[in-house]
């Protein structure tokens, strides 16, 4: 099972999807936005295997995290989740070893399937 740091402004968002992780028994790290998961990375970097992110998020956007998080850690695997399709047009540029996206709204199976396809 991976270490996963989730980043979300959404509380509901943040207890579905930590929720639904955690049942695959994967231990999650759970942030309220970008400078929060910056700061949580720089504490269990070595430890923190994939990064689930909100794109839109205030202060620091998840496409913006995505890309400091893999300069920190470039091993890192990505999943964005995204309510807004054209959002995920913007992480075209990321140089993840690995990287998906969902579309809000979605439920815990799909969660689930997109990390463990990111996993594989």
């Amino acid at each position: 099972m991976a270490t996963i740091l989730l980043a979300d402004d959404d509380a509901a968002v943040r207890d579905l999807v930590k929720r639904a992780l955690s049942a695959e028994g994967h231990t999650i790290h759970v942030t309220q936005d970008g400078l929060e998961a910056l700061d949580c990375l720089a504490a269990n970097g070595a430890t923190i295997e994939v990064l689930v992110t909100d794109v839109d998020m205030p202060q620091l956007d998840g496409i913006t995290l995505a890309e400091k998080a893999l300069a920190i850690k470039p091993s890192l695997v990505v999943v964005l989740m995204s309510g807004f399709s054209d959002q995920l047009e913007r992480a075209a540029r990321l140089r993840a070893r690995r990287l998906l996206s969902i579309t809000k709204p979605f439920t815990l199976e799909q969660i689930k399937q997109v990390v463990r396809s990111v996993l594989a």
